[in-house]
């Protein structure tokens, strides 16, 4: 009985296996291998070894747009988290219709696409015709030119991330925070406990694996940008916001730099993202919600 379960369980899971060894496992061994040849469309491959990791490592735009990227996460993912959360506990003392309308709303932005987001911010921050200039001119002030500034389009970028990804983070905070017993509070106010002292040491440690979540997926998210900053500032001005994936995503273009280039650049990014991962994953351990 115990080998039939087995072969049952190795049955079902023979497709999902299946997928993940020619989409996933089989691609991964292809690209490292063609990340050691100088890959062209014109003539043969030839074996170069390290040398594409090296060049690439060596590149000034890529290490500037790994700083960019660094600079992203630390703007967008404390940002994110901590609105999110404020808004989640906005949602749980508002009635429950106000409620569900306002995660409705909330959500929408998460999904629309990022090039038609980037189209309608695109026309907000517009230096001549866009609403925030116009509206400036208006109330006679001088225009303020976004995505001229390093700054601003740095910030601006971020913003408009942020805009899109809030409400579905806010919601994920919000499924956690009504799931908290109201036990634990109710003994707490009884012990003597305040708003303050509930929030630190319930709420909080309660949505520690919902933390961890949503900063991993913020983080990865956030190093792989690229629609956003290509579609609004195509990386400028002066390389400020070009992330690693347009980097990437430009030197493909370039029929000069051959595949293996781009190839060793995204296998770079790879082992970063998954280093990040596990360096938060380190320091904020997952634990099993015990219940009273």
């Amino acid at each position: 009985m115990k080998n039939r379960d087995s072969l049952t369980a190795y049955a079902m899971a023979s497709p999902a296996l299946l997928f993940l060894l020619v989409f996933v496992i089989a691609p991964l061994f292809m690209a490292l291998r063609y990340s050691f040849f100088n890959v062209s469309f014109y003539q043969d491959s030839t074996f170069v070894g390290l040398r594409n990791f090296s060049i690439i490592l060596k590149t000034t735009l890529f290490r500037q747009s790994l700083i960019n990227a660094g600079k992203f996460v630390c703007i967008i993912v404390p940002g994110m988290m901590f609105f999110s959360f404020l808004l989640s506990n906005i949602l749980k003392i508002l009635p429950r219709t106000w409620a569900d309308f306002s995660k409705t709303v909330l959500y929408i932005p998460g999904i629309v696409s990022g090039i038609a987001v980037a189209l309608i911010f695109n026309f907000i921050f517009n230096f001549n015709a866009g609403i925030i200039n116009q509206s400036l001119r208006a109330l006679g002030f001088d225009r303020i030119a976004f995505f001229n500034s390093p700054v601003l389009a740095v910030l601006s970028v971020s913003a408009v991330t942020a805009w899109i990804g809030l409400g579905g983070n806010t919601i994920l905070m919000y499924a956690a925070l009504v799931n908290i017993p109201q036990e634990y509070y109710d003994a707490a106010s009884i012990d003597g406990a305040g708003a303050l002292g509930k929030m630190l040491f319930i709420t909080i440690p309660q949505m520690k694996n919902i933390f961890i979540l949503i900063c991993i997926s913020l983080t990865t998210g956030t190093l792989q940008m690229f629609d956003l900053p290509y579609m609004m500032t195509g990386g400028g001005p002066a390389s400020q916001t070009l992330t690693p994936m347009l980097y990437l995503y430009n030197n493909y273009r370039d029929v000069d730099k051959g595949l293996g280039y781009t190839i060793a650049g995204a296998l770079i990014m790879l082992v970063i993202i998954a280093s990040v991962n596990a360096v938060i994953f380190k320091i904020i351990r997952s634990e099993k919600s015990l219940e009273a």
